[in-house]
């Protein structure tokens, strides 16, 4: 039942005791597969051959910047995401498969509102190695976790470019709810960019965090690794 408040006006559910948050800061978030690390110019080497192959021009197409075909090139990429005050930046390091101790991926909280406990993971950059793995699903559920139990955060979003279907489909596999498209965002590398909005709410990340442990138990994986149960099905 909606609240009315002495105007005869509907409002929104009081929120108790709410207070502004802390901001997130880079730390290490351990998992069973892959380590979340703040990311560092260590890393740069190992990112730019993780996803900067000549067979890796996909990976970037929905980037801001096309495939770099240098290291300096990521380097400067990178940099500027480390250095923004306005985001926190990580690497994904597995602790299992062909890349095991190698940083294969990033990603980064953006659009960071203590004052209404809010974030945006954003730039998830998967190389080809962790693709498709459970070391890439709890990569994203870690910082999930950081942001709704560390930070008592109340909202986690996720964006992507309508066209980029593999970023739709992760969304919808993570557990994020749809919430619209907002036309003609942004110019990426000189084209249109409709930008489609997801979000997770503090009220159901408990259930959500259950469904990703479950899926992300060892024994719902063979020997070979292949999964037993599908993480929508969790």
């Amino acid at each position: 039942m909606v609240d009315v408040n002495e105007f005869g006006q509907p409002v929104g559910d009081l929120v108790p005791e709410w207070e502004q948050r802390p901001a997130p800061r880079p730390v290490v978030l351990e998992g069973r597969y892959v380590r979340v690390v703040p990311l560092d110019s260590v890393h740069y080497a190992d990112l730019f051959d993780a996803v900067c192959g000549p067979e890796d021009g996909g990976l970037w197409t929905y980037r801001p910047i096309a495939r770099p075909t240098a290291l300096a090139a990521l380097w400067m990429h990178l940099a500027s995401g480390v250095e923004d005050s306005g985001t926190v930046a990580f690497a994904f390091v597995p602790l299992e498969g062909e890349r095991a101790g190698r940083a294969t991926g990033i990603a980064h909280y953006t659009r960071i509102d203590p004052r209404t406990g809010q974030v945006e993971v954003a730039g998830v950059l998967h190389g080809k190695a962790l693709q498709r793995t459970r070391a890439a699903t709890e990569a994203i559920s870690l910082l999930m976790r950081h942001a709704f139990e560390d930070l008592g955060y109340r909202r986690f979003e996720w964006k992507c470019d309508s066209l980029n279907e593999p970023s739709r489909r992760a969304a919808a596999r993570l557990g994020f709810t749809y919430e619209g498209r907002f036309r003609n965002h942004m110019v990426t590398q000189g084209r249109n960019r409709d930008t489609d909005w997801f979000s997770v709410t503090g009220e159901e990340w408990p259930a959500l965090r259950a469904r990703h442990g479950a899926w992300l138990d060892p024994a719902n994986f063979d020997d070979e690794g292949r999964q037993r149960s599908s993480l929508a099905t969790s």
